[in-house]
């Protein structure tokens, strides 16, 4: 894997991402802020000098993986900094982490990351919410934004449950968001509600 390329969005929002040939996809990675710290949603390995940028910016309170196909350097990380890996417990169906804590639905990490189940999707799937700056959504898999697709729901030869996938994205409708940040996809940065309801509309 390359270097990432790395950059602020807002303060305390970052967004990084690269190229995995063992997947053959670009890898997205996020951190956001919240009053208890930073928390890494799904990390890719930064290099030393963007890590270290990263982490005196604020606290890393936590790691945050999306659904079970998100592991990536969330354990490293873990041992790092020396805070827990919040997921849901499907993500980790057989040994959990030494410092795992389960993300369940409707939690507010932080105090303000909130945390919403996305069924149907992959295994653990979960998106989360920020509600400062006009809102920020984070999803895993169940949204992407990369070509050929362009932003779409994940194809369905990798749901558990197409129907049922997009029947729980609904969901994310009540919460206003400017942004949404993707594990595999670049950032929608304006109007992410009105693009989510557009393609929802289009799914009806």
């Amino acid at each position: 894997m390359i270097a990432p390329d790395f950059h602020q969005l807002l303060p305390g929002f970052w967004v990084w991402q690269a190229y995995d040939s063992s997947v053959k996809a670009d890898l997205f990675s996020s951190a956001v802020p919240t009053g208890a710290g930073i928390y890494i949603v799904d990390p890719i390995p930064l290099p030393n000098p963007q890590l270290r940028q990263l982490s005196e910016a604020a606290p890393v309170a936590g790691i945050i993986v999306t659904n079970a196909n998100h592991l990536r350097a969330s354990s490293a990380y873990s041992d790092h900094f020396s805070v827990p890996i919040l997921a849901d417990g499907q993500s980790f169906p057989d040994v959990k982490p030494a410092r795992f804590t389960e993300a369940k639905n409707g939690t507010a990490i932080g105090g303000e990351l909130e945390v919403i189940e996305v069924e149907g999707a992959v295994a653990g799937e979960i998106a989360l919410y920020h509600p400062s700056n006009g809102g920020t959504l984070i999803v895993g898999d169940a949204l992407i934004n990369f070509e050929p697709y362009g932003f779409s729901f994940l194809p369905r030869k990798y749901c558990l449950n197409e129907k049922q996938m997009r029947s729980s994205l609904h969901q994310l409708l009540a919460r206003p968001a400017e942004r949404m940040l993707f594990a595999h996809g670049v950032p929608i940065l304006s109007g992410a509600t009105a693009r989510l309801r557009h393609l929802s509309n289009a799914d009806d």
